[in-house]
């Protein structure tokens, strides 16, 4: 069960979960989503609202939710089920793969966007802006060098609009 918090009561460093613990985007309804790892993205303050940023390169088939939809999830996991989530939903395509049945976790279908039972904290974040990262935009060449070959990532903004977690 979840209890609705607001995002400054967040007590975990949430920068810490992205990098470290990594996090699950989900964008959808129950008729189709899909879910994604994601070990990159930002939460800050941008246009007066509490706001968090992911990175999802272009050949993703999370990506086509994401365009599709207002709203995504960004949900982080206790660290016991980390690997058990992140060897399917990081390295499998939902393309071909029911990633929530192998990974064994169970979506719950929110009003504005999928999430999953075993998160410990879901941010549900409305889409207010789509980028795209570019390779003239890059001051520091080396970052385009080690990552990038071509499939830069589109950047998603999304407004927290509900921050759930677990009891």
């Amino acid at each position: 069960m979840f209890e609705e918090i607001k995002f400054s009561d967040v007590k975990e460093n949430v920068v810490d979960l992205i990098s470290r613990q990594w996090a699950l985007v989900t964008a959808g309804d129950k008729d189709a989503y899909n879910t994604m790892t994601v070990s990159w993205g930002a939460v800050g303050e941008l246009w007066g609202m509490d706001m968090a940023t992911v990175y999802i390169r272009p050949q993703r088939y999370t990506e086509q939710f994401l365009d599709s939809n207002d709203y995504f999830t960004v949900s982080f996991y206790p660290d016991e089920l980390k690997q058990q989530i992140h060897s399917v939903c990081g390295s499998k395509s939902g393309r071909d793969t029911n990633k929530a049945k192998e990974a064994k976790i169970t979506p719950v279908f929110d009003e504005a966007a999928p999430y999953f039972e075993e998160a410990k904290l879901v941010l549900v974040c409305k889409k207010t802006a789509k980028g795209k990262f570019a390779p003239d935009q890059f001051i520091d060449k080396e970052k385009t060098e080690k990552w990038y070959d071509g499939d830069y990532h589109n950047i998603y903004y999304g407004a927290i609009e509900k921050v759930l977690i677990k009891k």
